[in-house]
């Protein structure tokens, strides 16, 4: 069985180029017209947007959804967030409003470090979505890093890890410990 051929197309990439792609585990992105192809995540990733998904849904009000791999859709660009928090009303559609995302939340890997620290935080915050969380790999328990938009930039809140809950009050109230995520 040979691979499935398909071309670049003739200008920028966009969303219906997206479809073209195999459901191989790999996230295909575009961020301003450019594909970003980042490798399958390991088992250990997976794991934790399964608990934060589950930590999330267990506080979120009557309405709120959350969901796992949703894609937003930024002008030229289609991000697919690890974890993302609709407001009530949502629209449900394939790729969110951003004016629906209450909160992204994206898992750190190796292969996509710089991604989530860097290029992901400044679209969704010039996307004008309030919230942002970055789980990072932390020496014994993830270590969760909270930031708040101030402006069009992100303002750093919080920096949590281990078994002690913390109460956040965004995107709605509850209490987080990095550690039971493992």
């Amino acid at each position: 069985m040979s691979a499935a051929r398909w071309t670049a197309p003739e200008g920028a990439w966009t969303e219906p180029d997206l479809h073209l792609f195999p459901q191989d585990g790999h996230r295909y992105e575009i961020v301003d017209g450019c594909l970003h192809v980042a490798p399958t995540p390991p088992e250990s990733h997976e794991s934790v947007v399964r608990s934060v998904v589950t930590t999330l849904r267990s506080a979120a009000p009557p309405g709120w959804w959350v969901c796992d791999r949703l894609g937003v859709a930024i002008g030229e660009s289609n991000l697919v967030a690890d974890v993302a928090v609709l407001r009530p009303r949502s629209s449900g559609a394939v790729w969110s409003d951003p004016r629906d995302v209450a909160l992204v939340v994206e898992v750190e890997t190796s292969a996509t470090r710089r991604f989530d620290r860097f290029l992901k935080p400044s679209l969704y915050a010039e996307a004008g979505i309030p919230s942002f969380w970055r789980v990072e790999p932390g020496p014994a328990t993830p270590l969760l890093r909270t930031f708040e938009l101030a402006g069009d930039a992100y303002r750093a809140e919080h920096s949590i890890e281990g078994a002690e809950p913390v109460k956040l009050d965004a995107p709605f109230p509850l209490r987080i410990a990095p550690a039971a995520w493992l």
